[in-house]
């Protein structure tokens, strides 16, 4: 996965968290240490997606409008980066039977990958986070002692 959808997946689940919420690009590079450069021509285009909006000025910031829960991992990485299953061989007409064997496997990991990250949307992984939280908070009530 590229750096710009993973930029991408962790503004959104960041401005997700809280859509009511006008968070500058800043903020959101400090949080996750990345140059707010980058980061903002991330938010151009998660903007043109209608995934999010920018506001100008005083307070401003971005803030998400898309719909958590239809918006998947998947939806978020075909903005950055070609996802297609489209396998290719450099040439099939000259393929040895292993490179083909290999071919067959590759496309295979391609096709369950993109299945995968096509059916997990920003809120599940919002939950997941919550579930994380939950339990690390359990852990060091036990770690910790009385």
């Amino acid at each position: 996965m590229q750096k710009s959808s993973r930029l991408a997946i962790y503004a959104l689940i960041e401005l997700a968290a809280d859509p009511g919420r006008q968070v500058p690009v800043s903020e959101i590079g400090e949080k996750y240490q990345i140059s707010a450069h980058h980061l903002a021509k991330v938010m151009h285009t998660l903007g043109r997606a209608g995934l999010v909006r920018s506001i100008r000025g005083v307070g401003g910031g971005y803030s998400f409008c898309g719909n958590a829960k239809r918006t998947t991992l998947l939806d978020v990485i075909d903005l950055f980066e070609d996802t297609s299953s489209d396998c290719k061989l450099t040439d099939p007409t000259k393929a040895t039977m292993p490179e083909w064997a290999l071919f067959d496997v590759m496309c295979e990991i391609n096709d369950i990958a993109n299945a995968t990250l096509g059916s997990i949307t920003l809120a599940t992984m919002l939950k997941q986070m919550e579930r994380r939280r939950n339990s690390t908070k359990l852990q060091n009530r036990v770690q910790t002692p009385a």
